[in-house]
């Protein structure tokens, strides 16, 4: 039993670790969700993502959020709402060149970001609406549940610009690891189930993306809550005054009223509005979701007034009359008890006092018609409508509800107010004059169904592509699980030894001469490799060298020479005391561990690579050519370039390394650390504890170790944990799981012990560290050279990553 989003991360984290020990989940049978509408429709569209942080300067965000303000919305650029998107406009282009002091805004594609993200902080997001600023920071305000999103930050640079807007320190840019949406994790089930209240609007898309049928159960109870047809008026003031008088009205009868908002800011607009009339009132939105079980545990007193966001949609009960647990502090006092020395005793009478009042209070709502609940604005999806509607009328008991709604309503504005609009305008309707109909409240659905077919194509369109990648990642992830299991790990790094040799000696041998072959290139490769080559290895008459002959005479020569360096090592290690078994295994290690900090790597890469190629596929459409079919087909193309690059580090880092032997202190177990996670942006709908910056899993049963992520140890480990193959400082492997203890590259330079096992690595610098001193190239040499390719002054890095690094 657990949390959704926690089962989401458990996977990711299990298929980062460096021991099949280390692993908590069991094979995934069969799920049952609760709230599975949530889960899986509202939550669908947000993936799981485990990230670490990047290295960004965070002065262009603040350069970009000063001068955003000054363009005007409708001259300088458009606003989709519907969308959330902005386009700029030419005069817009040059007010900006002009203030930033550019030459041509789009010479730096990533300048057009910044601004399309400024643009989008200043027009799209509201404050108190979208997110609150608290202690410097912006705090996502969930859509569906007012709730606020601890640890949940926007991607792709929009956090930063919102950050920058409202002039609180901008926090860096995370890169992801690993990611998965609940879309595909829950797929992964054999058998899958759920319970909700509010899924038969959806019923269509739990069939089409869950293969899930949608079944009504019958209420326990008959229910006699009475829904009203909606108020509609021409303008938001007009409305609200309405709502207010409404409250009034049921207040001095006596009746307990719950005022449903869509924003943290409707709600204190109403709340300010009852402090003009003098009515008392709880509120219960983002900024104090504290108190929310008291609050919502009185609700149901007789004269109550609840104002809340989206928060009180789901899984609470209102019972009318209130609880009699939440009175018995109250009815001490009034006892002159004082409550730190009040005796059980004491409580026990007080809560006998008030159950006693709470079912007289009971009564008198009853009579009242019960709760009577108040919708300040329909929600995007009728589902949220309908579960606010369910506050009222719980368990057979009575209640009302009602929704007030104006032309000037997000959804309205939108989807076609115009034809509402019209309508009044015909019928001579005053701004404070509602209309009660079915007809308007038909269409007001009518836009509803609009949205949720929209979103509904979002998330199809979101799952179609999640896809493509999902088919590489089940690769990867069974790969590695095979390494993990020590299953063919030897006759792997055989198999890529091989087929990387064979590329290489290829590439150098083109032609049918071999007076035209590159035999420096071959001497080259296996100096790198520390393999002295025979004078007679090559023959004194080129001309009767055959290239296939050729090519498996440098297979079988490197791989000879590689078996002959492993032995020397098993007999080093069976020299301290070590049985061969035991030897041998020490090699497995070295070589499943080394393969897996490659995997890991070049996948984090791939990653990155796959959004960028998501985020641009969209423009083949202008070319009549369907995005989802081209992203397909380059997908499949870079997870190709991807395995070729596994293949190639994993040689390069294995043919590379030079070992040794020394005893090692007993090794230390480790554990995995340092990632970080985007758990708060998941499932906040149900109210679960989520925190990105520093998470702590419950302990697991069983002596599995516990799991703690912290944002300080995140760069730790996105360094030490995934060292660049070719890089000159000692290696650390996966996930800080220990290297085989007797193990020793050896080094002409000093080498440092790691971790305390007693293994160092050094090796022939086929990939430098990020931040080493590059070549100087002529500006010639990198015409025509590709993001993704390797780049020319030959580091072995690609090129957007060497001397690409900030250009397009």
């Amino acid at each position: 039993y657990g949390t959704n989003n926690e089962f989401g991360f458990d996977y990711l984290r299990d298929n980062m670790v460096g021991d099949m020990a280390q692993k908590v989940q069991r094979q995934l049978s069969y799920a049952i969700v609760d709230e599975v509408d949530n889960i899986l429709i509202d939550e669908a569209r947000t993936p799981l993502i485990i990230s670490a942080p990047s290295v960004e300067s965070p002065e262009q965000y603040v350069r970009f959020a000063k001068v955003a303000p000054i363009l005007k919305e409708g001259d300088d650029y458009t606003v989709d709402l519907k969308g959330r998107t902005v386009a700029i406009s030419d005069g817009g282009i040059d007010k900006i060149e002009a203030a930033l002091n550019l030459q041509n805004l789009y010479g730096d594609m990533e300048m057009t970001r910044y601004l399309e993200n400024a643009l989008k902080a200043e027009a799209i997001f509201i404050r108190d609406r979208d997110y609150i600023v608290r202690n410097g920071e912006v705090l996502i305000v969930d859509e569906h549940t007012g709730r606020i999103l601890d640890g949940r930050r926007y991607s792709e640079g929009l956090h930063q610009a919102l950050e920058a807007k409202e002039r609180v320190k901008v926090q860096a840019e995370n890169r992801t690891v690993a990611t998965i949406t609940f879309q595909n994790y829950f797929r992964l089930y054999r058998k899958l189930a759920g319970m909700t209240g509010t899924a038969l609007t959806e019923a269509a898309e739990f069939d089409k993306i869950y293969k899930l049928d949608v079944m009504v159960i019958p209420t326990h109870r008959p229910k006699i809550r009475k829904d009203s047809t909606d108020y509609v008026y021409k303008s938001e003031k007009a409305k609200f005054d309405a709502v207010v008088e409404e409250i009034q009205r049921r207040h001095e009868a006596g009746q307990p009223v719950l005022v449903g908002t869509t924003s943290v800011d409707k709600s204190e607009l109403v709340a300010a509005k009852l402090d003009r009339v003098g009515i008392a009132y709880e509120l219960l939105n983002a900024k104090n979701h504290q108190r929310e079980a008291d609050i919502i545990a009185q609700a149901g007193v007789s004269g109550a007034v609840t104002i809340s966001t989206n928060m009180a949609g789901r899984g609470t009960d209102i019972q009318l009359g209130g609880d009699p647990a939440g009175f018995v502090d109250q009815i001490l006092s009034e006892w002159n008890i004082d409550l730190e020395v009040a005796t059980e005793e004491d409580r026990n009478e007080a809560l006998a006092e008030a159950k006693k009042r709470c079912e007289e209070d009971h009564e008198r709502v009853v009579e009242l018609g019960g709760l009577h609940v108040i919708g300040t604005e329909r929600h995007d999806a009728r589902r949220i409508d309908n579960q606010l509607r369910g506050r009222a009328g719980r368990q057979g008991d009575p209640g009302s509800t009602r929704f007030y709604i104006s032309l000037q309503d997000d959804l309205m504005r939108r989807f076609g107010s115009d034809r509402v609009a019209g309508l009044m305008d015909r019928m001579g309707m005053e701004d404070d004059m509602p209309i009660e109909n079915k007809m308007i409240s038909g269409l007001i659905e009518q836009a509803q169904q609009k949205v949720e077919a929209y979103y509904f194509d979002i998330r199809k369109h979101l799952v179609e592509y999640d896809d493509v990648i999902a088919k590489q990642r089940e690769t990867i992830y069974a790969d590695r699980d095979a390494l993990l299991q020590n299953e063919g790990v030897h006759e792997r790094v055989i198999d890529l030894m091989t087929e990387e040799i064979e590329v290489v000696v290829g590439e150098a041998c083109t032609g049918n001469l071999a007076e035209q072959w590159n035999l420096d290139a071959i001497v080259a490769l296996f100096d790198r490799w520390h393999m002295s080559i025979d004078d007679d290895f090559f023959p004194e008459n080129l001309a009767t060298l055959k290239r296939p002959v050729f090519i498996q005479q440098c297979v079988d020569y490197a791989l000879e020479q590689r078996e002959a360096k492993l032995t020397e090592v098993r007999e080093q290690i069976m020299a301290l005391g070590h049985d061969e078994e035991n030897a041998d295994q020490q090699v497995l290690t070295l070589e499943r561990n080394i393969m897996l900090q490659v995997v890991d790597r070049l996948w984090m890469e791939h990653i990155d690579t796959m959004d960028e190629l998501r985020s641009s596929i969209g423009l083949r459409g202008i070319a009549q050519i369907d995005p989802l079919v081209e992203f397909k087909r380059e997908g499949y193309a870079s997870f190709d370039h991807l395995k070729e690059q596994i293949r190639h580090y994993v040689t390069e880092t294995l043919m590379g390394l030079q070992i040794s032997v020394t005893a090692p202190p007993p090794p230390v177990p480790q554990i995995p650390q340092g990632m970080t996670t985007n758990t708060e942006a998941i499932a906040a709908a149900t109210g679960q504890s989520k925190d990105e910056g520093t998470l702590t899993e419950p302990e697991r049963k069983n002596g599995t170790p516990k799991r703690a992520l912290t944002q300080k140890k995140a760069q730790a480990r996105a360094t030490a944990g995934r060292p660049l193959p070719g890089s000159k400082t000692p290696s650390r492997l996966l996930n800080g799981t220990p290297a085989p203890s007797n193990v020793v590259p050896a080094s002409k330079t000093p080498s440092r012990p790691l971790n305390g096992n007693g293994l160092t690595q050094t090796r022939t610098p086929s990939r430098p560290l990020a931040g080493a001193k590059r070549v100087a190239l002529d500006p010639a040499a990198l015409v025509g050279v590709g993001a993704n390719d390797p780049c020319p002054c030959g580091s072995g890095q690609k090129y957007k990553f060497c001397h690409g690094v900030g250009k397009k």
